[in-house]
């Protein structure tokens, strides 16, 4: 069976590529080119072809990159919205683009070095989260059945510090390395520098929970919910942004105890396995990566869903992702469009 690994030069995808290839399988690399890759990545990558002794691809995805990824990104600011683009990225780049050249290629499945796992059972390909503490499920939610049937996730059954480990054995050049920011494709600056040589800054109105004016911000893309650093405002207890009006133009504060809330609307759902939508779910649910797991109630409607959570969340925040389990089983999710309670 031919199998292709899109390697980003790291250890994670290095040791899939090597574990895979030690597991028998016909394996090959590929790196996927776009804003944020550098030619350091992609010399390791082709080091740990080398290595591996399989071959090696470059695949340009700047141009779609672009279109789909970072314009998204700056629009889902310029909304007054804080997008995560590794979600849709994972969609439409890794596991859509990707695929489809590797099918095009030839290759009958393709693997990635994310912390999850993929079980078949009763014919349905489950999305489950993986043994690591730092899991990456909550990124894979937006996956579907015909797209999981053709993933390997090599890594869901070990640790980071374990997957290290098995570099360090393969004698891969990433074993050490520790490349990571918040935004890929932003590797040298943050994302409020790389805004503001494209997003107009329209200063406009602060006001307190009560609806009162007590400052004036530097436009809403430099704002996120539950921001404490930078609001430019102080009081006898730190402010916290509680809710972007990109409508009207403003930023509402309040205490910390403000910012929890306890319900949301979701929109532009998936599911990767069927599920009764007449009826209320109750799931545990995170509304972003580093969020713990926590029960909720998801009533879905026209498309849309209600999510009621137990206990309040921590700033629930639209443009993020909430995500539904079932024990370990990814049910699927949505983009939060609306903070309720």
């Amino acid at each position: 069976m031919k199998v292709l690994v899109a390697l980003s030069g790291g250890v994670d995808s290095s040791t899939a590529a090597a574990l895979l290839k030690q597991s028998g399988y016909d394996v090959a690399g590929a790196t996927m080119q776009f804003r944020g890759v550098d030619e350091e990545d992609i010399e390791l990558a082709k080091n740990v072809c080398e290595i591996l002794d399989i071959e090696f691809h470059l695949f340009d995805f700047s141009q779609y990159y672009q279109k789909t990824i970072i314009e998204n990104f700056i629009n889902e600011y310029k909304s007054g919205r804080t997008p995560n683009p590794c979600v849709l990225c994972n969609k439409l780049i890794k596991f859509g683009l990707f695929l489809k050249k590797a099918q095009e290629m030839g290759f009958d499945m393709i693997a990635t070095g994310h912390y999850a796992r993929i079980v078949t059972s009763d014919g349905l390909h489950l999305l489950k989260r993986g043994k690591d503490k730092n899991e990456q499920s909550y990124f894979l939610y937006r996956l579907n059945q015909s797209q999981l049937s053709k993933l390997f996730l090599p890594l869901g059954d070990y640790t980071k510090e374990e997957v290290r480990e098995i570099a360090r054995k393969f004698k891969l050049p990433a074993a050490h390395r520790k490349k990571s920011q918040d935004v890929c494709f932003l590797p040298d600056i943050d994302y409020t520098t790389f805004l503001k040589d494209i997003v107009s800054i329209q200063k406009g109105p602060i006001y307190d929970k009560d609806g009162k004016k007590i400052g004036e911000h530097k436009g809403i893309f430099n704002y996120t919910w539950g921001q404490r650093r930078r609001i430019g405002i102080s009081g006898k207890e730190p402010y916290y942004v509680i809710k972007i009006d990109p409508v009207n133009n403003a930023i509402y504060v309040g205490k910390k105890q403000d910012v929890y809330k306890k319900s949301l609307i979701a929109e532009d759902l998936n599911f990767i396995i069927p599920i009764d939508v007449e009826k209320p779910l109750k799931v545990q649910a995170k509304v972003r990566y580093v969020a713990p797991l926590s029960p909720a109630t998801v009533c879905i409607k026209d498309k849309t869903a209600e999510v009621y959570f137990d206990k309040p969340q921590w700033a629930i925040t639209p443009g993020q992702s909430v995500v539904f389990y079932k024990d370990d089983t990814v049910l699927g999710g949505g983009i939060i469009s609306e903070v309720l309670d």
